[in-house]
């Protein structure tokens, strides 16, 4: 659509499908995904040139695209690395140990968030909550690689230091990391279940009966 190379008349066939999703005269509505393929087909940023041409499909003024391809963070308005390096830094991460997953990615890639590996390989930014607290810590690697057909977003949880470099290593090396937890095979406390309940390596036991109150009030009682 904006870049040669990548299938541009699929690319023009999902934009297409997007937008028949909206009654014609609302399809200005389509503008988030829209500039998401855009995106994804030319390296994981918009150009101007990018953002002209989708105002012209869309039929809007192109200060209208540019208001919201600078209003979201997943938006990026400058080149960035093959891969988009992620880490989650709202409290339950930070509280779990996300800044020594920065430090370690910092350390190891050589940058800092918001810059590029000389190689331009990796670009290293930040995430508000990726929905997944309780295995935080979480670092997510948005894969450009492939243009549209081929973009992945992947989500890489209870992350320790050396599990983040050892995901970077293999992504450089050509492979794929394991996706999600890299400690657990479900959101629960590591342990093993005794009898009908679960027992962290610890010996304390969770959830075992009804939460304490207060509780709400009884919605059919009478006011």
């Amino acid at each position: 659509m904006y870049r040669t190379g990548h299938g541009t008349g699929a690319n023009y066939k999902v934009v297409n499908d997007i937008i028949a999703r909206y009654p014609p005269n609302y399809k200005a509505s389509a503008i988030i995904p829209v500039l998401d393929v855009a995106q994804q087909q030319n390296g994981g940023w918009l150009s101007l040139a990018a953002m002209n041409r989708i105002a012209k499909l869309l039929d809007m003024a192109p200060i209208r695209v540019y208001e919201v391809a600078t209003f979201y963070t997943m938006f990026n308005r400058t080149k960035i690395g093959k891969y988009h390096v992620l880490i989650c830094g709202t409290t339950p991460c930070r509280l779990q140990g996300a800044q020594g997953i920065e430090e370690a990615v910092t350390k190891h890639l050589g940058i800092h968030i918001g810059q590029t590996t000389p190689d331009g390989l990796f670009t290293l930014g930040e995430m508000e909550c990726m929905g997944a607290c309780v295995n935080a810590p979480m670092v997510a690697i948005a894969d450009y690689t492939k243009g549209v057909e081929g973009f992945q977003y992947t989500y890489y949880e209870d992350l320790t230091p050396s599990d983040i470099v050892g995901i970077l290593d293999t992504i450089k090396k050509g492979g794929k990391p394991k996706p999600g937890s890299q400690h657990r095979s479900k959101a629960e406390p590591a342990g093993a279940v005794v009898g009908d309940k679960w027992v962290p390596k610890d010996g304390t036991v969770t959830l075992t009966g009804p939460p304490r109150g207060p509780y709400c009030r009884d919605l059919n009682a009478t006011a």
